[in-house]
């Protein structure tokens, strides 16, 4: 009966909305990193940092969270996940570093 009860109170809407926080932190973060980027002509270096910074932050919270937690960050399994995520960050980080700056 205990256990029926706590099910039921794990699949709400409460904690389905607690479940998308993971998601909806990379989001934000990837448009703060846009809106960066199209502040000015000098800016998006820093734009593309930020948004390689955040997929990493996306990468490690996909790792550390359980599967159920994970919400819409869990697309595949977990490593697949966190791969992806990560060679994403690394490629808009490296690429943001090593294009040459213009005249």
């Amino acid at each position: 009966m205990i256990a029926d009860r706590q099910r039921r109170r794990a699949s709400g809407p409460a904690a389905r909305s607690t479940r998308s926080w993971p998601l909806l932190v990379v989001v934000i973060g990837v448009a703060a990193g846009l809106g960066v980027s199209m502040i000015g002509e000098d800016t998006w270096r820093l734009g593309c940092l930020i948004i390689g910074a955040f997929l990493g932050v996306g990468a490690v919270t996909r790792v550390v969270l359980p599967p159920g937690d994970a919400g819409l960050l869990q697309v595949r399994g977990k490593t697949f996940d966190a791969v992806a995520l990560g060679i994403a960050a690394v490629a808009i980080i490296a690429l943001a570093i090593a294009v040459p700056a213009g005249r």
